[in-house]
């Protein structure tokens, strides 16, 4: 079918429609992709279908459908060896169940009662499915809910008597007397799915226990009481010996269903086409609707059809083709009803070979169409350079090209759009060639031939809706074997058109004249309006390019900004990669501990060359596209320069080029003299910034972040040494970009001397540098070294925007841990830091978050 025409006449909507009475999940999406049908049995075979189930639901019978969640996708997991369905997956399959069972049941009670013969046969096609419907409701209750099976209910029991023993282990301690001043709160709290009490930290020791979480006021330590820890893990180990048993259930139930998966897939269709049907018939008692005779030779026949989107403002039209004309041709007034009377007719007919009913009177017959083409609205295109009238010629000529005698063309508005003469001519040569194709046509027009035409030929009929000559309106009632006139000045008059013109208009169609010297006029006038309008295209062209240039420039700003996007995604790939190696340099650390082999090595060693080769490729990748985008900037400047260069050629031949000193000159004899100090600044700004800025120690640099710092010196080709405050770093050249230094020439030189050098790391040649680690180990350290490194971490977690980290210090006499905090406490940029829980290190390791 084609497709255009389905939806301009709404079929589209109507299917939606109709689609929103399924009451599952696959029925709604199969009956979303029906299209109008071919064949006369399968269409017939849909309509009795939804015939039986209207006689059905007009008994005042429920709906035995029930719905059900998409079953097809199961099938490959129960097929699957090993595979387990979900308690939710076991509860649509119940659903399923449930509802094959229901509509058994009730087409078996009221078959014969109601003569229902078809959903009879169908339902006979379902298979026994008792078996499986045993088996799932076995497991669980038909609201999906894991049924109490005896391996699971000892289970639940020890579960709920641990669980109970825990709260006697707490209401113990919250409720004795001697540590109400130990507590915090006297409710138990849960911490990583463990009771726990909220014990103030300083007499955290009068509770033995395991510490599992600490304030960020550091006050208070969620304690877990010894009493309660053994009954917490037997606890757990209970719940996983629970999922244990109910995933063996699952996995059992799955195992048990693979012998019914032939009857699944003989149930689903049917039922499927149950819903469908249903939906049907549920959407046409809604209506109002009947279900349309099949024509055979008989011609079409419509009564008291209405569209079905206009709802109750939709006034019931009869369309009937007599024995031998194939074409029929409204007319009449404007907004009076000819467009919907041919959208009507070509969506119920649609509709009827769809299987739907249709909103119509008993009585009407309908054709099947093989294709329906329509040309209705105006299709104008100004991205085909169509015009109205070419767009009517292009859907006319596809209609007459695949017309046939089973074919059904809608045509709104024949012969609009051009000249009346030649418009008319094709219209009647247009009609010539459908009628010899013996095709279906419907026609509006206002064109006074066509309906004489439509007189004239025994192959057409002729159609008018009708208007009220009293009130001057339409009544939107198609009247058949009647030509209809336009009225065109009866409605002009009465909406609002002066009476004057009215009449001036009946005075030229009574004398047949026009005023051609008027015409001329308007000529001359429209040529001197073309040269106005010429002038104004060049001015909007010269706008045009203006803007092109700006979105040109504006692409390559965006395109930098997305570089420099990827260039901070990178940065988290090198901090993931730095991660990763402390991962695994911990793994190595772990296989030393017990037993280590040539594979695990090998393997580690593997996975750390990878992700760093992943990570240099992907660095290539970026400064490739920064090559490129650099190319297209610099390309960018030179035509921009061009363009400015061809714009004022004319002016540059009475103008002479300054040399540097006269522009020094020029610039040092604009400085306003308000003081020496103030002149001498200005003409050193002046001439600094005629001094090209190139990479050398000391000049001024900024990174892609912001950051201003100064070049030290070059370590080696394409790489700097620059200054950042009290830190130096080692940076590509590609990443930085040269600034005018504000200062003075010799600030740099009186810099301060940084105490702290960050250089390249040992792999710096794979372009890796020196980033914080996630966890800062400083055992076996003097007291002065570890705040060293402390300090250092810190700069480079500062740098790096790197919020948090670990400190591994160890217990021993405390020096350290002491040194560590003492630093920590008085560190600007720390916002907090604690110690790790008795699982993670204890009072050995400490928690660092910066601001």
């Amino acid at each position: 079918m084609n497709t255009k025409t389905l939806n301009e006449i709404d079929y589209y909507r109507l299917r939606d429609e109709i689609a929103g009475y399924c009451v599952s999940t696959e029925g709604r999406e199969k009956l979303l992709q029906r299209e109008p049908l071919r064949k006369s049995e399968e269409i017939e075979n849909l309509k009795n279908l939804s015939r039986e189930w209207s006689v059905y639901f007009s008994a005042g019978r429920a709906n035995p459908i029930s719905g059900w969640e998409p079953v097809h996708p199961l099938l490959s997991v129960i097929k699957a060896r090993g595979a387990s369905l979900t308690l939710e997956q076991v509860h649509y399959l119940g659903q399923f169940v449930t509802s094959v069972n229901s509509i058994r049941k009730a087409i078996g009670l009221h078959a014969q009662e109601l003569s229902l013969k078809l959903l009879e046969e169908q339902v006979a096609k379902l298979p026994d499915i008792t078996d499986m419907e045993k088996k799932i409701f076995r497991i669980i209750t038909p609201d999906g809910e894991l049924r109490e099976l005896p391996e699971i209910i000892a289970i639940r029991k020890q579960i709920a008597s641990l669980n109970a023993k825990i709260r006697t282990v707490m209401q113990g301690f919250t409720s004795d007397q001697k540590l109400s001043d130990v507590l915090q709160s006297n409710v138990p709290v849960l911490r990583n799915g463990r009771q726990v009490l909220a014990v103030k930290a300083s007499l955290q020791n009068r509770i033995p226990g395991i510490v599992h979480e600490v304030s960020q006021t550091a006050q208070t330590v969620y304690v877990e009481p010894e009493e309660a820890v053994l009954c917490s893990n037997e606890l757990i180990q209970k719940e996983f010996e629970l999922q244990a048993v109910i995933k063996k259930i699952l996995l059992e139930l799955t195992e048990s269903l693979q012998p019914s998966i032939p009857a699944i897939k003989q149930a689903l269709p049917v039922m499927t086409l149950f819903d469908d049907t249903q939906a049907a018939a549920r959407w046409g008692q809604s209506r109002e609707c009947t279900y349309a005779l099949p024509a055979g030779n008989e011609p079409p026949l419509l009564l008291k059809a209405r569209h079905p989107l206009l709802g109750e403002k939709a006034v019931p039209i009869d369309i009937r083709f007599m024995e031998g004309k194939r074409v029929l041709i409204i007319t009449g007034p404007n907004t009076g009803g000819k467009t919907v009377s041919l959208k009507t007719f070509a969506l119920l007919s649609m509709l009827n070979q769809s299987g739907f009913p249709i909103p119509a009177a008993e009585g009407t017959r309908l054709p099947v169409f093989s294709n329906v083409f329509a040309d209705i609205g105006d299709d104008q295109s100004l991205d085909q350079s169509l015009s109205t009238f070419s767009s009517h010629m292009k859907n006319i000529a596809q209609a007459v090209n695949s017309a046939k005698s089973d074919t059904l063309i809608l045509l709104d508005e024949l012969g609009s759009g051009t000249d009346p003469q030649e418009g008319t001519a094709i219209s009647m040569a247009v009609l010539d060639e459908l009628i010899k194709r013996k095709s279906f046509v419907l026609v509006t027009t206002h064109q006074g031939i066509l309906k004489n035409y439509g007189y004239t030929n025994p192959c057409c009929i002729n159609a008018s809706v009708e208007f009220n000559q009293d009130t001057l309106s339409p009544s939107y009632h198609l009247l058949m074997g009647v030509p209809g006139e336009s009225h065109a000045l009866d409605i002009a008059q009465k909406s609002g058109l002066p009476t004057e013109i009215c009449k001036a208009a009946r005075t030229y169609i009574a004398t047949e004249q026009a005023d051609v010297s008027a015409l001329i006029r308007g000529l001359n006038r429209k040529h001197v309006e073309l040269n106005k309008v010429q002038k104004e295209a060049e001015r909007l062209a010269a706008e045009a390019q203006d803007k092109t240039d700006r979105l040109k420039a504006r692409e390559l700003e965006l395109r930098r900004l997305e570089s420099n996007l990827k260039k901070g995604k990178q940065q988290e790939l090198n901090d993931f990669l730095i991660h990763s190696r402390c991962q695994l340099e911990n793994l190595v650390r772990t296989l030393k501990e017990g037993e280590i082999t040539r594979e695990k090595t090998l393997s580690v060693k593997q996975y750390i060359a990878e992700l760093t080769e992943d990570t240099m490729r992907l660095d290539r990748k970026i400064e490739a596209e920064e090559e490129k985008l650099a190319r297209d900037e610099k390309k960018f400047e030179a035509e921009q320069a061009a363009a400015k260069k061809h714009a004022t050629a004319s002016n540059k031949k009475t103008k002479k080029k300054m040399s540097n000193a006269e522009a020094l000159k020029y610039a040092t004899s604009n400085v306003v003299e308000t003081s020496d100090n103030s002149k001498a600044a200005g003409v050193k700004k002046a001439a600094a910034q005629l001094v090209p800025l190139s990479f050398a120690p000391g000049a001024t640099v900024r990174t892609s972040s912001g950051t201003q710092g100064v070049l030290v010196e070059q370590t080696k080709k394409g790489v700097w040494q620059v200054q950042f405050g009290s830190i130096k770093m080692a940076l590509k050249e590609k990443d930085l970009k040269l600034v005018q230094s504000e200062g003075s020439a010799d600030s740099s030189a009186n810099a301060y001397k940084p105490d702290i050098s960050i250089e390249l790391a040992d792999d710096a040649s794979n372009g890796i540098y020196e980033r914080p680690v996630f966890e800062l180990r400083l055992l076996g350290m003097r007291a002065d070294d570890a705040v060293r490194a402390l300090e250092r971490q810190v700069d480079l977690c500062v740098l790096h925007n790197f919020p948090h980290f670990s400190v591994i210090h160890g217990k021993g006499d405390g020096v350290l841990m002491q040194a560590v905090s003492d630093y920590l406490s008085h560190c600007p940029v720390v916002a907090e830091f604690s110690k790790a829980p008795a699982e993670d290190g204890g009072a050995g390791k400490t928690y660092v978050t910066l601001k």
